[in-house]
């Protein structure tokens, strides 16, 4: 399945990813003291193995010359048993003798192999060489797939198949014919099963800015991991999770990290405005925000009473952060008072997913279990937590839980639903009387992720229960184009 989509800007990525470099003596030294590398009780055979490998090195460390060279040979033929005889080996050593095997490279002189008679025939370069041109194309082939160009769209997801999880980076080309071609540009493989991401562009590793994904799972710990390198085997950060230390006892002790959250993390929310932060929401009921550059929790709120589902930064009040609950509500606080008690909506059942409207500071939506979406001015917003607020709309979308929401940042108005119900709804909310403007059965099975695209907004990625990602032009539908047509403005491709 796909359980959560991002969009990684145009440009953000390198044209060329490096490829992760082995780490040396000393930083695999570091990995062992910190406990990284440390063998469990579960890899007991594997050092027993290990034992045993190092008992047979020492054995075959006694055997002389001859002796040693016929076992090697033997055993790789699948002719020795563990009880060879003496007679055995010294068979072995002969018949090695008569092959002379120091001087098998050697060439006997009027002797061509696989020759057709014509003599060696070879070539001054591979350029000439007419076996070698496919080879050529295939590996310039295989370097422009790899290669970033800066029109090319890349989409993040968090799929997992075969109880494996992984972060796949995909690339959408879109020709000017309108045509388009979607592959796996490359993955990275997580440890625990992945149920939100954040694109930053924080600059942890030096530069101005970076290309990373920040994921959150059933564990209670934050991978951060660098998109701009190829077979990337660990984040290059982790905010909060599990240590474990051994006890004078020999026996081993887990602890949380400080700061870190005690339960699945399954929300993330980035804030664009001050890029070293990054707010979480986990089902231990806390909302945290951390300071990525320092990798450390700034700040942890405990306003919900139940599991936190989702968290959004306010896209013109970058300093207002909004969470949903299990417990039936949402709660709009501001990151610099995080003790004031802040705004409470009360809704009519679990919530799913949040979004802020880009195109206005005070509208927001959120997206419920039931299936229902509903719409709040948070200028109506009553500081008396017995007063309720009312929606400026309700609207009952699916008829399953409508697990993601998108707004399209280019037309006002327009918002995207996915639901468990299978079905992709596109919405007019102008007057806060939303009518339906196109729906679709992408094949995706139950929709868990939907997400326009900044820098295309008529694209939509998809991702469900079926793990196939899905990018739907809903530009294609007659409705749509219609109504927000005038909004597209399709960036001009450079001249080449």
């Amino acid at each position: 399945m796909i359980s959560a989509i991002s969009w990684v800007p145009k440009g953000a990525a390198k044209a060329e990813p490096a490829v992760v470099e082995l780490p040396s003596k000393e930083e695999i030294e570091e990995m062992i003291k910190s406990g990284v590398l440390d063998k469990s009780e579960d890899n007991g055979s594997e050092n027993e193995d290990a034992d045993m490998d190092a008992e047979a090195e020492a054995e075959a460390e006694k055997q002389t010359g001859d002796v040693s060279q016929a076992l090697a040979v033997a055993d790789a033929l699948g002719k020795t048993s563990k009880n060879n005889t003496g007679s055995q080996l010294e068979d072995l050593t002969d018949g090695l003798k008569e092959l002379d095997m120091e001087n098998y490279d050697d060439e006997d002189d009027g002797i061509e192999l696989f020759s057709k008679g014509l003599g060696d025939l070879y070539y001054p370069s591979n350029e000439m060489d007419p076996y070698l041109k496919d080879e050529d194309d295939d590996d310039s082939e295989e370097i422009e797939d790899m290669t970033i160009k800066p029109m090319d769209s890349v989409i993040v997801c968090a799929r997992t198949e075969d109880d494996v999880s992984h972060l796949e980076v995909w690339i959408y080309e879109d020709s000017d014919e309108g045509d388009s071609n979607m592959y796996v540009h490359h993955d990275v493989i997580i440890s625990a099963f992945p149920l939100c991401t954040a694109w930053l562009d924080c600059p942890l590793r030096g530069g101005e800015k970076g290309n990373f994904l920040a994921a959150g799972s059933m564990e209670p710990s934050i991978e951060i991991w660098d998109l701009d390198i190829i077979d990337e085997v660990q984040p290059c950060l982790v905010l909060g999770g599990i240590v474990e230390k051994k006890t004078k006892k020999g026996k081993k002790k887990s602890k949380y990290k400080d700061g870190s959250h005690t339960g699945a993390v399954l929300g993330l929310a980035w804030n664009k405005e001050y890029r070293n932060i990054l707010a979480s929401a986990s089902a231990d009921k806390q909302v945290k925000i951390w300071d990525v550059a320092a990798g450390k929790c700034n700040i942890t709120m405990e306003h919900h009473e139940g599991k936190v589902q989702a968290v959004a930064w306010n896209h013109h009040v970058p300093q207002v952060l909004l969470s949903g609950s299990f417990d039936r509500s949402v709660v709009m606080k501001d990151g610099r008072v995080p003790t004031h008690s802040g705004f409470k909506w009360s809704v009519t059942a679990e919530v799913e997913c949040l979004a802020w409207d880009p195109h206005t500071e005070y509208s927001f939506v959120v997206s419920l279990e039931d299936g229902t979406i509903r719409g709040y001015d948070i200028r109506a917003a009553k500081s008396d937590p017995s007063s309720e607020s009312k929606p400026s709309f309700t609207l009952h979308a699916h008829d399953k839980a409508a697990c993601s929401i998108s707004y399209n940042p280019a037309a006002p108005n327009l918002l995207a639903t996915g639901s468990m119900d299978k079905m992709v709804k596109l919405w007019d909310l102008s007057n806060n009387q939303p009518s339906c403007v196109a729906s679709k059965n992408p094949k995706a099975g139950a929709v868990f992720s939907i997400s326009f695209s900044q820098d295309n907004p008529f694209l939509l990625a998809i991702g469900g229960s079926k793990g196939k990602l899905g990018v739907w032009d809903t530009l294609s539908e007659t409705a749509v184009s219609g109504k927000f047509g005038n909004y597209s403005q399709q960036p001009k491709r450079p001249k080449t």
